[in-house]
């Protein structure tokens, strides 16, 4: 979500005529994140977020403007993709790709408590079982195939030692990749990067009430376990140490299972598969902060943050499942 493409005023207000969305009011860059340009844009009818593509294309783009749609129309939180007069939910702008969805009400909660984690599990899991019938297939972009293909180009920036644990984890989760209990893992459209900043909650700390879930750009089809542990291993550790805080994360995993039990198979895995998420997300940081693209407003993470955490769960057992 940094912003890689300016937009002026002009720019937004020729957008909108393709759309019955009213007049621009404001338009507002969006500096967080490291993926694609965001602004804010109000209009004399509504608050929407207006979103270039930088990395996705046209090809891979209906799978995500379609599965918000899909989610969107049975009830989930999540941003509605706006069409335009011609019934079409993507155009492009300045040669790249573009949609407008509707901006959800609420802010994100950076030291969520036990009830914040409990009504994202729930949401989480409400998400998934909606999911399962859309018809659009892609895979996780950022899944095992990227990590084969990417590690290569970060290890010549790592220690001797920290080559080692991403090579050794790599392999072992390309062996697991094979295996029967993998094969046997409920599947379907996952967001992949259900972070806490990608969750808005409206109310108060005390109690608070779920806004909706955003930035479905990194989603795609993978195990729903894989999108259990992402997000248990952001929503309920320490931050420092990448220790999980058992409170959260039996919230979190219980409200889950509230809604859809977890299977053997997912509890033979959930050791591995909380490995797996730290690893995804230790490769992209080290990518992205030793081989970063130009953007105006970029601010890469910190990848040490996932190496602490891959560094625990490789280490330290994992609570079990439900």
């Amino acid at each position: 979500m940094a912003v890689f493409t300016s937009v002026s005023d002009d720019d937004a207000r020729a957008l909108l005529k393709h759309y019955t969305l009213g007049e621009l009011v404001s338009l507002r860059g969006i500096t967080a994140g490291i993926e694609n340009t965001n602004y804010f844009l109000s209009t004399t009818r509504g608050e929407y977020v207006l979103t270039l593509f930088e990395v996705l294309t046209s090809e891979q783009l209906p799978f995500y403007i379609e599965l918000m749609t899909h989610l969107a129309e049975r009830g989930v939180p999540v941003p509605h993709p706006q069409q335009m007069h011609d019934g079409s939910r993507l155009t492009s702008l300045h040669g790249k790709p573009c949609a407008i969805v509707t901006r959800l009400s609420g802010g994100y909660e950076p030291d969520p408590s036990a009830a914040h984690c409990a009504q994202t599990g729930e949401t989480l899991a409400r998400m998934h079982l909606a999911a399962a019938d859309f018809s659009i297939k892609q895979p996780n972009l950022r899944g095992l195939a990227w990590w084969q293909e990417t590690v290569p180009h970060v290890l010549p920036f790592l220690s001797g030692a920290q080559a080692d644990m991403l090579k050794a984890t790599l392999d072992e989760q390309t062996a697991f990749a094979e295996t029967a209990t993998y094969a046997a893992l409920p599947f379907g459209p996952a967001h992949c990067d259900l972070f806490r900043d990608n969750v808005l909650f409206d109310g108060t700390y005390e109690t608070p009430r779920m806004g909706g879930i955003i930035d479905f750009y990194f989603a795609g089809c993978d195990s729903w376990l894989f999108d259990v542990a992402v997000c248990a291993n952001d929503w309920c550790i320490e931050r420092e140490t990448g220790v999980f805080i058992p409170e959260r994360l039996q919230a979190l995993l219980k409200a889950y299972a509230a809604i859809r039990p977890f299977t053997e198979e997912e509890r033979e895995a959930w050791p591995m598969m909380l490995q797996a998420g730290a690893l995804r997300f230790w490769i992209s940081r080290l990518y992205d902060y030793f081989l970063p693209r130009p953007a105006q407003t970029l601010k890469p993470h910190d990848p040490r943050h996932f190496e602490r955490i891959l560094t625990q769960r490789r280490h330290v057992a994992a609570p079990s499942l439900p």
